[in-house]
């Protein structure tokens, strides 16, 4: 499965687990998604869900994009 990433830009109740301008690892929940959530991998290394309108899509070069799967693997 193809991993994609997107940038927080918001962390209202979430502090410890999100910091706002960092970019996360999201997987995909078509369930999530039909509750306006999306399923990411925040800080403490497992996935949860959070309100999608945290998240901002994010258009990474391929380099860059190669280098962060290859650590989130």
């Amino acid at each position: 499965m193809k991993r994609h990433f997107m940038v927080c830009v918001s962390n209202r109740g979430y502090e410890a687990s999100l910091e706002i301008r960092k970019i996360y690892e999201v997987l995909v929940d078509r369930v999530a998604e039909k509750h306006h959530q999306i399923r990411v991998i925040d800080e403490s290394g497992e996935d949860y869900l959070y309100p999608m309108d945290y998240f901002a899509p994010v258009r990474l070069p391929a380099e860059t994009k190669e280098k962060l799967e290859l650590t989130a693997a």
